[in-house]
């Protein structure tokens, strides 16, 4: 993968490029292309912009697997919750033996690595778990707390989460494994259903870059142990989900679906609210097969953010093209805005406002003067004036403030690794297309002076003064408030009906592989990761 011709590379650090010079697209604004980040763990995590053909690495101890099951996880079935840890008759034969702390270390550090019936293990949180009981067997004389949190890994389709990610085939027949297998894959289990329900089945760790939403850390080790403890350890396990409205109407929805209840008022494709597309008839592929799965999906990326929602915030859905200002929970202002193209796609992150910047100029970067604007006045003397432009002392070249330039006359000031900016435009039209994926992953607002308004708790009057200065100038917010740029291709709205929209940046693929679980063949548990997508 190759940069764009007028990328050009920021600060030294910054992991993004941007190219703000107005194009032939007619999108005046930054480019914003996201290269591949190297992870602590030595995860590479990027996404292609021409077709989306990239892979992950996929490195020892992940926490959700892919498999050829295309089936979403259903909830509960009988046959799950009659599952039992060991048969009385053998429970007392079943039990390891004196001794076995020993035998539990020797597994846990295995330089073979982890691996019990073709099924691997994370050895780095069951060394954990265990050391913190002096690596003795915890469940023999836990039954009850053990069989209550295997049943609620079993109801793992409640949130769209397939058992069998967390071993739930060799669960349902855990008594016929030997002890110290059965000891550590149940241990497994509780911990990775209980690190899928608090961060994701898919982690920030082999996520694309520009997944880059997640939750705050959780002790697992620590977690388990005190849900072991509690009077109802499934319930422990269970509440580390998200507690959010929007989690609940989506669960709601996974079983609407299931059992065929789902109406026209449960689901819509399109909606009233404004700036919506109008409703349409459900196309081909909408099946409630295709439901289940978008469901499942977002699920998942409700459990990427961060477990209590600051009840101020500014919410962009990249899938839907529109921002949402909330106050105190409650939506209070709603408008369109023109996301990123296909392969110039707005990343997923979270930051905050802290001021507004009227007039903003735009100091083009050497390289895109040298690139492209030189050659340009080279042939064309007018080339500057034309669009606005000077040359200053140092031999920048910059854009003025008005309302012609790239940024438009309001840009709300905002810091994030990928230089996404969230702004004004000149170009107005592009608001009453359906399709507004038409940036270079900027967003642009339709509304920008009445979100300015509403961010500094000033009427519109106040906005229009700062502009009208005519020179660049900021003011600052009373209170940062916190931004979330999403892609939910299924959303809860606040009157309980979901609307769904066409995945068109292809993301939900590459969440469901991973939602799906399979067998994994026995591999060392630090082998060398592989490139997941190129």
């Amino acid at each position: 993968m190759r940069p764009l011709p007028c990328a050009v590379r920021l600060d030294p650090g910054t992991r993004g490029w941007r190219c703000p010079f107005p194009t032939r697209s007619s999108t005046n604004e930054a480019i914003v292309f996201i290269p591949p980040k190297i992870a602590g763990n030595s995860r590479l995590r990027r996404r292609g912009w021409a077709g989306r053909g990239v892979t992950a690495l996929a490195a020892a101890g992940l926490l959700a697997a892919a498999s050829a099951s295309a089936e979403v996880p259903e909830s509960g079935a009988a046959p799950l919750l009659s599952a039992s840890l060991q048969s009385p008759d053998t429970a007392a034969a079943a039990s390891p033996p004196a001794g076995n702390d020993s035998l539990i270390r020797s597994r846990i550090e295995s330089a073979t690595g982890l691996v019990v019936a073709g099924e691997k293990l994370h050895g780095a949180l069951l060394r954990q778990f265990y050391a913190a009981h002096n690596f003795e067997p915890v469940w023999p004389t836990r039954q009850p707390q053990a069989q209550a949190l295997l049943n609620a890994v079993l109801r793992a389709g409640e949130h769209g989460l397939d058992p069998d990610l967390f071993h739930g085939a060799l669960l349902r027949n855990a008594a016929a494994l030997p002890p110290i297998e059965r000891e550590l894959v149940l241990s497994d289990a509780f911990l990775a259903y209980a690190d899928a329900l608090a961060r994701g089945a898919v982690p920030i760790e082999i996520r694309m870059d520009d997944e880059d939403l997640t939750p705050g850390p959780i002790d697992l080790a620590a977690t388990l142990d005190t849900a072991t403890n509690s009077p109802d350890p499934a319930a422990a396990i269970e509440a580390l989900a998200p507690n959010s409205p929007a989690y609940a109407t989506l669960r709601r929805a996974l079983q609407s679906y299931r059992s065929g209840a789902v109406d026209g008022e449960m689901a819509r494709i399109g909606a009233d609210h404004p700036g919506a597309r109008q409703p349409r008839s459900l196309s081909p592929d909408a099946t409630t097969e295709a439901r289940l799965r978008q469901i499942a999906v977002n699920l998942e990326r409700q459990r990427w953010l961060p477990r209590n929602l600051p009840a101020d915030r500014v919410w962009v859905n990249t899938a839907d093209a529109q921002l949402v200002l909330y106050r105190d929970d409650r939506p209070v202002f709603t408008t369109r805005v023109v996301v990123g193209e296909v392969d110039k796609q707005t990343p997923e992150f979270q930051t905050t406002i802290d001021s507004l910047l009227f007039n903003p100029p735009w100091n083009v970067p050497p390289s895109i003067a040298t690139q492209e604007i030189r050659p340009k006045l080279a042939q064309d003397p007018e080339y500057l004036s034309r669009h606005h432009m000077v040359v200053r002392g140092n031999g920048a070249i910059q854009q003025l403030p008005g309302a012609g330039t790239a940024l438009g006359q309001l840009k709300f000031e905002m810091q994030d690794r990928f230089d996404v900016y969230l702004h004004d435009t000149p170009l107005k039209n592009l608001f009453s297309r359906d399709n507004r994926r038409q940036s270079h992953g900027c967003v642009r607002v339709q509304n920008p002076r009445e979100l300015g308004a509403l961010l500094l708790q000033q009427p519109v009057a106040a906005i229009n003064q700062g502009i009208a200065l005519g020179y660049t100038n900021r003011r600052m917010l009373p209170a940062s408030i916190a931004v979330f740029m999403v892609y939910q291709t299924a959303f809860a709205n606040a009157d309980g009906t979901i609307e769904f929209r066409p995945d068109f940046y292809q993301r939900d693929a590459e969440i469901w592989q991973h939602l799906r679980p399979t067998r994994q063949a026995p591999e060392a548990q630090d082998s060398p990761t592989s490139q997941r997508r190129s």
